[in-house]
């Protein structure tokens, strides 16, 4: 197998008890992993606990297991059992899920020998304080590797003390073997972002100002113009409004093979607005799309209304309009930006004329300064409600719409 200049130095130095890789995505950080895990895996004496934890047990599998398996066979990496461990070149590791604080109980009362950490900033900070005091052996060692975040991070605090701790920082083009197209590829998607300083730089940049500054430097660069194909389905977002906000309505268009994203139109009502006169606004607005696309396949609603998403659902049915009404998957915001940020620098998201609220809400949505985690602002100033509406109808293909591009 062939090592990276910055791998080399990393396995020649990697001898303390904290040994850890910060940096960009693809950078090459994990993949030296495949081959530290099994020897140290090997020096373990069994004075204590083996253990690997992840943001999640599917997550550490997708990121860990699996790619060491393709490495170094099924014999001597095993497939996860029910009771969360799994046999690796001969031993018994535990597996862990790191993303919530109730699994800092299932740290309690374990001695670990060995322990290695995927995706470190994503942890609940209560598990990796927990982590802390259970790597209590003579020999006990952490190996662990993660994506920057802000600089207030409790990992990046961590990592700044003067402990016994070995810390190495990727950029990606510290990826001798990454594919230069990918690598311009990626480079271009986050440009103009945050996320360029932390995935490609590898730095712990604070999420900051405006959020989609690639749309809002230059919103008719987006302008879709017709004919842009048959969609393969056309999608209807629903966020409901509050005291302080208003209810949007957004209907987006995905086009075959998750080529592109087309919104069509975007709506945003203000004021009080009873359950009945929501029914109404919500018919016309299906309707409205029927009519001019044809179809409106299904709606995504606020899951925390599900009072409103019934009558909606009503509303349609009296109306014999097709549509089917779902509550909205609502994945995490950050990944909802991330998303959307990376559609925008492919030229993959386009907005029709009728979309005034939602290019609106795109060009103003900010970082909130005040909040040391990443979190876009909601004080009221800035329309989230259609931003969410949107979100709503490509969150599913998610997954889909990232791995076309």
């Amino acid at each position: 197998m062939l090592f990276s200049k910055k791998q080399k130095e990393f396995l020649r130095h990697a001898t303390h008890r904290w040994n850890v890789k910060t940096g960009a995505t693809r950078s090459g950080k994990t993949y030296m992993d495949y081959y530290l895990i099994p020897m140290r895996i090997r020096q373990c004496t069994g004075s204590g606990l083996i253990m690997l934890i992840g943001n999640t047990k599917n997550t550490l599998a997708r990121n860990i297991l699996d790619p060491m398996r393709e490495i170094w066979g099924s014999k001597l990496v095993g497939n996860p059992g029910s009771n969360n461990t799994v046999q690796l070149f001969g031993k018994k590791c535990h597996l862990l899920g790191a993303d919530k604080v109730s699994q800092v109980e299932k740290l309690q009362g374990s001695g670990l020998e060995y322990c290695y950490g995927d995706e470190v900033t994503t942890w609940n900070e209560e598990v990796f304080n927990m982590l802390k005091s259970r790597l209590d052996k003579p020999n006990s060692i952490f190996d662990g590797t993660c994506n920057p975040d802000n600089p207030n991070h409790w990992f990046k605090v961590f990592l700044d003390q003067d402990l016994d701790i070995y810390q190495q920082s990727y950029t990606i083009d510290d990826n001798p073997f990454a594919d230069p197209t990918f690598v311009a590829n990626l480079k271009k998607e986050y440009a103009g972002t945050v996320y360029y300083d932390r995935f490609i730089l590898g730095k712990w940049q604070a999420a900051e100002g405006v959020i989609y500054r690639i749309f809002a430097d230059n919103p008719e660069r987006f302008l879709a113009k017709e004919p842009f194909g048959e969609p393969m389905r056309i999608l209807l977002g629903v966020d409901f409004g509050g005291t302080k906000s208003g209810t949007s309505f957004v209907a987006t268009a995905i086009l075959p093979a998750y080529a592109k994203v087309i919104v069509l139109s975007s709506e945003r009502h203000t004021g009080d607005i009873d359950p009945s006169r929501l029914g109404e606004l919500f018919v016309e607005f299906v309707m409205k799309i029927i009519s001019r696309y044809g179809r409106a396949d299904y709606a995504y609603c606020d899951s925390a209304e599900s009072i409103l998403i019934r009558g909606l659902r009503k509303a349609a049915a009296e109306a014999g309009l097709p549509v089917q009404v779902h509550l909205a998957r609502k994945i995490e915001i950050n990944d909802r930006i991330r998303l959307t940020s990376r559609l925008l620098a492919q030229d993959r998201l386009l907005l029709t004329e009728d979309c005034k609220t939602l290019s609106d809400a795109l060009a103003t949505a900010l970082w909130d300064s005040d909040e040391i985690k990443d979190v876009r602002l909601d004080d009221g100033t800035t329309d989230i409600d259609t931003l969410d509406a949107f979100e709503y109808t490509i969150e599913r293909d998610a997954t889909r719409l990232v791995n076309m591009g």
